[in-house]
């Protein structure tokens, strides 16, 4: 065995610079890439099937500078490799559970507050605005600091996940859903850097769920107080008797099925008068995805007169022209115009359910006028386009109906002969 081993030469291998291996014997060879890269590998079979493993850089053809594992340190490697196998180990699954357990000994170093710290260093930049930011950092701060803080997360286990939701479960469960499902991703994420192991406390299925019951059951889910289909005709009417600019933006995100937020931050930029359409970037979207919204001739009569008078980027300022109309101002003209035990929100439950009702517009479109996702995967890859056509078809109609409601027909009674 010793005669096959050590047969190459530090001399000799200066000059190597063919593509291909090299052996030294016993496993390790010098494996020289076309590009002129080299490297150390070692080559094995394991329970009858063969297998190469990494030892390191070798320094590449024509380089001056040292190797970062030269010929002694490459053949120490291979030793330990041959040591391996001849104790029943296959050497790249021990590599690699030695540095599974590096890690997690890492991670029983790793504090939560460090771990959470990493975690929103990573994912903040693909949060949408800085108040969801900002809501991720709140809860955390004041829901789970409290008991976990100061604990290495491979130590966090369902006596902690208990003492975290308990107090909060039945007192606030939409906070604590939420509390539950971010600290939950925390873990997710830490066991993928390897630095804990095992099932995650947070979870819900089949774990959390057997002990709390679902939010819905300990506070049943309060829909925004929308205005009745046949009411809201009167109170548009109402609300075009007025030019305040609250007034306006309310018209037009009644005519638009639009959030609220979308329409107090609409830009110039985003409405394209000439095609009848306003695009809304994702960056304001809630999906995240641009929504391209068909305004009917009533939303352009809104927007014409405040186009030539325009002094700033927004369509709807405040009276500082350089912020956006607040929400407030919104509720406030709702209010005023009669909808006082409904919300701003709401509107769109209105607009939805008249779609609905009184349409035979498809859900498909209902939904996308809205800029809701379509929740079944296969109705969603066979749609085909944004149905934009059919969408400013259906805004038109909705039009129609705030302005010039349609009457009941009145039937008159024949009186009987005497």
């Amino acid at each position: 065995m010793r005669r096959s081993l050590h047969q190459l030469s530090a001399i000799g291998l200066k000059g190597a610079s063919s593509p291909g291996y090299l052996s030294d014997g016993g496993g390790l060879y010098l494996q020289i890439t076309p590009s002129g890269a080299r490297s150390w590998v070692f080559r094995y079979s394991i329970r009858g099937k063969r297998r190469e493993m990494g030892l390191g850089a070798f320094s590449r053809v024509g380089s001056t500078s040292a190797p970062d594992v030269t010929l002694a340190m490459a053949r120490e490697k291979a030793a330990q490799q041959r040591q391996h196998l001849a104790e029943g180990r296959d050497p790249i699954a021990h590599r690699d559970a030695t540095a599974a357990q590096e890690r997690l000994q890492e991670g029983r170093q790793t504090l939560w507050e460090d771990a959470a710290a990493q975690f929103l260093t990573a994912h903040e930049p693909t949060w949408r605005n800085p108040k969801h930011r900002q809501q991720w950092r709140n809860t955390l701060d004041t829901y789970a600091g409290p008991v976990l803080k100061g604990l290495p997360v491979a130590a966090i286990g369902k006596v902690e996940a208990a003492k975290v939701l308990d107090p909060i479960w039945h007192e606030k469960p939409e906070t604590a859903s939420r509390v539950r499902g971010r600290i939950e991703r925390v873990l997710d994420w830490c066991r993928a850097r390897g630095y804990r192991q095992g099932e995650n406390p947070f979870r819900w299925r089949e774990n959390l769920s057997l002990v709390y019951p679902a939010k819905t059951k300990v506070r049943p889910v309060k829909h925004h107080a929308a205005v009745p289909i046949d009411k809201l005709p009167a109170l548009y009417a109402r609300l075009r008797k007025s030019d305040g600019m609250a007034a306006l933006a309310l018209r037009f995100l009644i005519l638009t099925g639009a959030r609220a937020g979308e329409v107090v931050g609409a830009r110039w930029e985003e409405i394209d008068l000439d095609t009848a359409t306003w695009t809304v970037p994702g960056e304001r979207m809630k999906a995240g995805r641009s929504h391209t919204v068909p305004l009917s001739a009533e939303a352009l009569s809104i927007l014409k007169p405040l186009a030539k008078v325009q002094i700033g980027p927004l369509v709807f300022p405040s009276r500082a022209t350089s912020r956006p109309l607040s929400l407030t101002a919104l509720t406030k003209s709702l209010d005023a115009a009669g909808g006082k035990h409904a919300t701003v929100h709401g509107m769109r439950s209105t607009f939805r359910d008249w779609g609905a009702e009184r349409t035979s517009f498809p859900r498909d479109v209902l939904e996308m006028a809205l800029a809701h996702t379509i929740g079944d995967k296969v109705e969603a890859a066979y749609r085909r386009g944004d149905l934009l056509k059919k969408r400013a078809a259906l805004m038109a109609q909705w039009s129609r109906f705030l302005i010039d409601p349609p009457t009941a027909a009145v039937v008159p009674l024949r009186r009987k002969r005497a």
